[in-house]
């Protein structure tokens, strides 16, 4: 940090943090990005917007920023009039989209609305502004409280390992487009009093109190309760996550590799696969299943299909998206059917 921006009265401990962080990883948003940041008004995305807009000139960033509004509560369309003023007063563009309570009926379908919205708006930019040899980054406001909070609710679905790292900083959507996580150096203390130290105006969702929601529920009740048992477990547990990240890719590629060695163009060779134990089997399987099926299985549906497999001369057993999973004394193959 210079000294000149040590001594501007709007320069906190955190626009340090994250300079630094900008600083020390230069592929993370590089000088000269094009950014697109998805805004909700919640006290995390806030707190990165007005953190990218108090550092943009310094790495000449050019910046926009997009709202999705779900229309989960009556307040819902005033938000993101008064989200789109506030956005605008800071020189920056805004854009939003908007749908409805029937499209979006849960969780994971809103995640994915916003996210293909984000995408498409992310297209148009590079298009309208024919910038098509260029790079846009989506930012969004993930923090490290968000990581601890999916741990937990993956653990309670069973995921596996992989299910259990943490929430990525850097991923490329597609070519040219990359999502980025730049605060998930914080927690949600962090921007609460970030917000609060720099009277940032925040529009809380009145729906993140619907204890009917998985993650407020985790959010709200239960690792609060954890924070009072072992105080500071949320770090932990995303300290935790990200070792697993580590142990996630290790093991990903191990298993790739003993795939490649199990495999040949009729299938898996059984009697190889059979050989070893069942929680290697079980990752061999996982590997071979995601190599055309997207959606991950569970660790207990996984160790199901092993077993069977081991027992069963043959058989067949149904997976998402249409596939099935089928094998006989000598090869296990997979095959997608029409719904």
């Amino acid at each position: 940090m210079s000294n000149q921006n040590s001594s501007q009265k709007n320069w906190t401990s955190w626009h340090h943090i994250f300079h630094k962080e900008i600083l020390n990883n230069k592929t993370l948003i590089p000088d000269g990005a094009n950014i697109l940041i998805a805004v909700s008004g919640g006290q995390d995305s806030m707190t990165l917007l007005n953190l990218i807009i108090d550092l943009k000139k310094q790495h000449n960033w050019s910046v926009c920023a997009w709202h999705g509004d779900h229309q989960w509560h009556e307040k819902s369309s005033k938000y993101a009039s008064e989200l789109k003023n506030y956005v605008n007063g800071k020189n920056i563009e805004y854009y939003s989209d908007q749908t409805n309570k029937e499209e979006i009926s849960s969780e994971e379908k809103a995640r994915n609305w916003r996210y293909k919205k984000l995408h498409e708006r992310a297209s148009k930019l590079l298009i309208n502004k024919n910038q098509q040899q260029k790079k846009i980054y989506i930012l969004t406001g993930h923090t490290s409280t968000d990581n601890a909070e999916t741990f937990l609710l993956n653990l309670a679905r069973g995921s596996n390992y992989e299910g259990l790292s943490n929430i990525e900083s850097k991923r490329l959507l597609e070519k040219n487009i990359f999502l980025i996580r730049p605060i998930l150096i914080f927690c949600r203390e962090d921007t609460k009093n970030f917000c609060e130290r720099m009277q940032i105006p925040v529009w809380e969702d009145p729906t993140n109190s619907d204890l009917k929601i998985k993650r407020n529920l985790i959010r709200q009740k239960i690792i609060p309760t954890l924070e009072k048992i072992y105080p500071g477990c949320s770090k932990r547990i995303n300290n935790f996550s990200q070792k697993m990240s580590k142990y996630s890719y290790e093991q990903n590629d191990l298993s790739g590799l003993a795939c490649l060695f199990c495999k040949d163009k009729k299938g898996l060779k059984r009697d190889l696969l059979n050989s070893i134990c069942t929680e290697a089997r079980s990752t061999i399987l996982n590997t071979f299943i995601k190599e055309n099926c997207e959606k991950q299985l569970t660790s207990k549906n996984l160790s199901y299909l092993s077993s069977a497999i081991f027992d069963k001369k043959e058989g067949r057993i149904d997976l998402p998206e249409g596939y099935k999973i089928i094998w006989n004394k000598n090869y296990i193959s997979l095959k997608k059917f029409k719904m």
